[in-house]
């Protein structure tokens, strides 16, 4: 029971923070914590180590627990880890595509467009981190996939930090044809739209931009 609460507190700060409802630098206060969640300190303490060693939350002497601020060299290893392990990625999926893996990724692919149609910034933002650890999912190695969610969790909490205004729109219309080239069997093209797309990412994050902090009760609501 303890275990699955303490999942369900790490998944929840996780998600926050994919949803960019969290920020980086906010103080993740245990007695707060425990308020919210209904449980003890001891939990939330055990929650926000395993965030701790998921890179998502920084734990500092005598200050407490803090939502993680990535540095631009963390940002950019970050983002060139992500390269090499997803264009291996694409080879193995059009190694072995099917037309129901296709289909699942087309049915992501409009859900992302009409979460941008209706101008729902934060379920566009989850559904873009999304695509790449569906594509991991559908190539049925779970390991690739749970390693994947770790990095677009930290490369959330970079875009949140970094990332200009309008890039969640070229990242949408880039995974379409990421699609199109799987569909067709094309895997040099496909790696090299999978390449680009995750340096176009990187190109977007503005790295002189201030950090920005929120209230941990707001972004736990």
């Amino acid at each position: 029971m303890e275990s699955t609460t303490t999942h369900a507190i790490v998944e929840a700060i996780t998600r926050a923070i994919v949803d960019h409802r969290l920020q980086p630098g906010t103080k993740l206060a245990e007695q707060k914590l425990a308020d919210h969640f209904g449980v003890s300190r001891t939990l939330v303490r055990q929650a926000l180590f395993q965030l701790a060693q998921n890179r998502l939350v920084k734990m500092e002497p005598a200050r407490g627990a803090f939502v993680a601020a990535p540095t631009v060299e963390e940002a950019r290893q970050v983002f060139q880890v992500r390269r090499m392990l997803e264009a291996e990625m694409t080879r193995e999926f059009v190694r072995n595509v099917t037309p129901a893996r296709i289909r699942a990724l087309k049915d992501h692919v409009a859900q992302e467009q009409a979460a941008g149609e209706r101008h729902d910034t934060a379920g566009q933002n989850e559904l873009l981190g999304d695509f790449h650890v569906r594509m991991a999912e559908l190539t049925g190695n779970e390991v690739l996939a749970q390693i994947l969610r770790d990095l677009v969790s930290r490369s959330s909490l970079i875009s949140l930090m970094y990332q200009r205004e309008g890039a969640a729109s070229h990242s949408q219309e880039e995974h379409v044809e990421i699609v199109r080239a799987l569909a067709g069997r094309d895997e040099k093209r496909a790696v090299k739209l999978m390449v680009d797309h995750l340096q176009h990412v990187e190109e977007s994050l503005a790295f002189h931009r201030p950090v920005p902090t929120q209230d941990l009760s707001t972004a736990l609501s």
